[in-house]
């Protein structure tokens, strides 16, 4: 047993939908006792970090049911069944912001919430942004706007609470340090 592994005993799937899906596992814990987790499993997603040709950074507004309200985020999605996460990057760039680049880097993959979610999200840096024409429509449920922000206006978001998501506040402290190390 790897050190303070869970071995599953039994899974219950309790729900199955479009996007996640929840399962109930009794589990034997490090010392021979058992529990319970509640365990949310995702595909996976991507975000993007895109800069335009005047340093400004691509972000979209849309509104979250589960805050009954609107944040602004990077442009991001969830992996389609067997998408090479980088491929997600462009669609998700394109379809989000009408925007195509040259070159996509990786910059880290990390978990959301892993007490009790398998959402990896992989993080891009979007290189040499080009205006697309006949961009890739949005998805027919989503809704965004598209702001370009400095790197002070996104942390004066960050502080005025409109920028919240954890992807986003990593993408804006990310190019913080990144201009930090190059003064």
């Amino acid at each position: 047993m790897k050190k303070f592994e869970e071995k599953t005993l039994s899974s219950k799937k309790i729900f199955t939908g479009k996007v996640i899906s929840l399962q109930v596992d009794d589990v034997e814990l490090p010392d021979g006792k058992t529990g319970k987790r509640e365990i949310i499993k995702h595909p996976g997603a991507v975000a993007v970090i895109a800069l335009t040709s005047e340093n400004k950074i691509i972000m979209v507004e849309q509104y979250r049911k589960a805050l009954e309200r609107s944040l602004v985020e990077i442009p991001a999605g969830k992996l389609e069944k067997g998408e090479e996460p980088v491929l997600s990057a462009k669609r998700e760039l394109e379809e989000e912001t009408g925007y195509e680049c040259e070159k996509m880097e990786h910059i880290i993959s990390f978990y959301t919430s892993p007490g009790f979610a398998d959402e990896l999200v992989h993080l891009y840096v979007a290189h040499n942004l080009k205006k697309k024409e006949n961009a890739a429509p949005l998805d027919e449920d989503e809704f965004v706007e598209m702001l370009e922000l400095t790197l002070e206006e996104a942390q004066t978001y960050m502080d005025e609470g409109k920028i919240q998501d954890a992807k986003t506040a990593y993408a804006v402290q990310y190019l913080q340090l990144k201009k930090a190390m190059t003064s």
